[in-house]
């Protein structure tokens, strides 16, 4: 027969330990809405203050991005040089989340949608694919940025 004083213990030690993890996890449900938030908060950023500021902003000092036509852009200041660059006055880019999914150590995800991008004479629609990372002090910041142009231009 088992020792009675063994078995406490050890009832003791796994009760103490679920104490301990009480709290400090995220579940995978939670962290997914954090990360559409995330996302929704970039797009929001882009239409206040601009599309560079916001690619600077929420990416990744490493972030990589692939764009038609061109040798990947990366780390955030080059980005930002680029859209800085390029940007025109007037002209908007927001997006919309249709899909998040995160890794199981929750510090990876990825999102995809489809964006909007507004001219003086047009406005463009395509699809999108974020790949999200958790920094240093456990913000969603996109590492990978790429779309395409597929759904074309409207008048």
């Amino acid at each position: 027969m088992p020792n009675k004083n063994l078995i406490l213990a050890s009832l003791a030690i796994a009760f103490m330990l679920s104490l301990l993890s009480c709290g400090k996890s995220t579940s995978l449900i939670e962290e997914c809405n954090t990360v559409l938030e995330t996302d929704r908060a970039f797009s929001t950023y882009s239409l206040e203050y601009g599309i560079a500021a916001s690619f600077y902003k929420f990416a990744s000092p490493k972030a990589v991005i692939l764009r038609d036509n061109s040798f990947p852009i990366i780390g955030n200041e080059k980005i930002k040089a680029l859209f800085d660059k390029t940007e025109v006055k007037g002209n908007t880019l927001s997006w919309k989340p249709e899909y998040v999914d995160v890794s199981v150590s929750r510090d990876m995800a990825y999102t995809y949608g489809f964006y909007k991008y507004i001219t003086s004479d047009s406005t463009f629609k395509g699809c999108y694919v974020f790949i999200w990372k958790k920094d240093e002090r456990n913000n969603w910041k996109y590492v990978f940025d790429t779309g395409t142009s597929g759904f074309g231009k409207e008048k």
